[in-house]
């Protein structure tokens, strides 16, 4: 499936709730509140937060649902400002290949 598929799906499920009356700070706001899950996720997988000493661990089980419900939330605004979303990546990625060459890159990361 293309993103301009998934783009027009998720315009369609928007329209028959009325979600796309929401305002784009409301949307914005609600991602920013999925991203603060994925962040816990981060949290733990990373050691900064340890199970037992002040913590509980978050439900890995939930964490593709996190991924999803933020991608939602993010074509949500896309929907909101109307923006083909495809063609934006298609043409941002061929920026980003003159603005960050991969062989200096991978040259630098190597070394890290």
């Amino acid at each position: 499936m293309h993103i301009r598929e998934i783009q027009e799906i998720k315009r369609q499920f928007e329209k028959e709730r009325k979600w796309d009356k929401f305002a784009a700070s409301q949307i914005f706001v609600h991602l920013i509140e999925e991203l603060g899950e994925i962040s816990r996720h981060i949290s733990f997988e990373e050691g900064y937060k340890e199970v037992g000493l002040g913590h509980e661990a978050p439900n890995h089980s939930e964490l593709t649902r996190e991924f999803a419900q933020a991608f939602f939330l993010f074509m949500q605004l896309v929907n909101h400002f109307n923006v083909d979303l495809e063609s934006s990546i298609i043409s941002e990625l061929e920026i980003m290949k003159e603005r960050f060459p991969a062989e200096e890159w991978a040259k630098y990361m190597d070394g890290r």
